[in-house]
């Protein structure tokens, strides 16, 4: 096993390498970057100006208009100095080659500097940082209630298979399969938080106004009263799958000879079940949990976190994608990755330990 788990830490090496040229080329093709992107907000703050200065009317107006237009004293008219375009290209780094670039941008990130955001006077660990407890407490309540939601409605389907219940819920498990979690998001605004019906709860963020002037308890209760509606948009998108699974693998478990063999030694059903079957068919549930989680913590969130103005990591990603924030992308991208194929390993590693029988070296050779 050892030597397993070397190997994959070794394969993380060039597999991250990988992944981040190939975002970085996918990035440098898309036009508009960060310079594009200032001279353009320049631009559209002196044409503003300019529209102000000519919309007062009368004969003051039209003056101001054509001078503007025949001295082209303001920069929209007359464009921006090459010499400071140049500087600010020499301020972003964009005066060196592509490859100067990526293989600066990685040497600095292999010893976690991820350098500081264009567009905020704060580092990117720093914003992360800032952010990581929105995602982990969505990650964490939404794992939590789709393994505890799953697994016995997965068990209970397998158990009653082809019956008017299976049947019934396969139904609800159908419809949180085929409709995504931003649409049930929306659904739930609008009949619980004001929308159009109820207003039980609140839309915005994780806690209310004075939230640090409250009581432990109250601000408890506040926590859990806007987490709900966010946690269970994740909830009703999320439990179908391991449920399908968690179903599929205990009537796999039940044709099986050894539990034919148990029950004809005369063992309870229950017995039979949960003493036998239960673990070998949880399997690949619980060694799935890892994933399951990164999944949840870093992908699933993002329109949750924009429906619910959850200042979360999937936010602060949009945020930074939309504003061409290369150093939050990258060092995000790169972070969550490598934290993704690490969670593959410990996935692996999870299966072995749930079950000894299991051996990844015997495997590859």
């Amino acid at each position: 096993m050892a030597a397993y788990i070397i190997r994959r830490l070794l394969l993380i090496v060039p597999t991250l390498f990988a992944i981040m040229l190939l975002n970085f080329a996918i990035v440098q093709a898309v036009p508009g970057g960060p310079i594009e992107r200032i001279l353009a907000q320049l631009d559209h703050t002196a044409v503003s100006a300019t529209e102000r200065i000519s919309g007062g009317g009368g004969e003051f107006a039209g003056a101001s208009a054509s001078s503007a237009g025949t001295t082209q004293t303001y920069r929209g008219a007359q464009g921006l100095p090459p010499e400071y375009i140049a500087q600010l290209e020499r301020q972003f780094g964009f005066d060196k080659p592509l490859h100067e670039r990526f293989l600066s941008m990685m040497r600095d990130f292999a010893v976690f500097d991820f350098g500081k955001s264009y567009y905020r006077d704060r580092s990117v660990a720093q914003l992360v940082v800032d952010k990581m407890p929105v995602s982990i407490s969505l990650g964490l309540w939404t794992t939590l209630f789709v393994y505890l939601i799953s697994i016995p409605l997965g068990i209970a389907k397998a158990v009653r298979d082809g019956s008017r219940f299976d049947i019934a819920t396969s139904t609800v498990v159908v419809i949180g399969n085929a409709v995504p979690s931003f649409l049930f998001a929306i659904l739930l605004i609008v009949v619980f938080a004001g929308g159009q019906y109820l207003d039980w709860f609140p839309l915005r963020g994780l806690h209310s106004e004075g939230w640090k002037e409250l009581g432990w308890f109250d601000q408890v209760r506040d926590y859990f009263w806007h987490i709900t509606l966010p946690v269970f948009a994740l909830v009703i998108g999320g439990f179908a799958s391991l449920t399908i699974l968690t179903k599929n693998s205990f009537l796999d478990e039940i044709g099986k000879q050894y539990v034919v063999t148990a029950r004809a030694k005369g063992l309870a059903e229950d017995r039979v079940l949960y003493g036998h079957v239960f673990r070998n068919a949880m399997l690949i549930v619980i060694a799935g949990f890892p994933s399951a989680f990164i999944r949840i913590l870093f992908t699933g969130a993002l329109l949750i976190e924009v429906i619910f103005s959850l200042d979360g990591l999937g936010l602060l990603g949009f945020e930074a994608a939309i504003n061409r924030d290369y150093p939050v992308m990258f060092a995000t991208l790169y972070f969550f990755t490598l934290l993704g194929l690490l969670m593959g390993l410990i996935t692996d590693l999870t299966y072995a330990f749930v079950d000894p029988r299991i051996d990844f070296e015997a495997r590859e050779t």
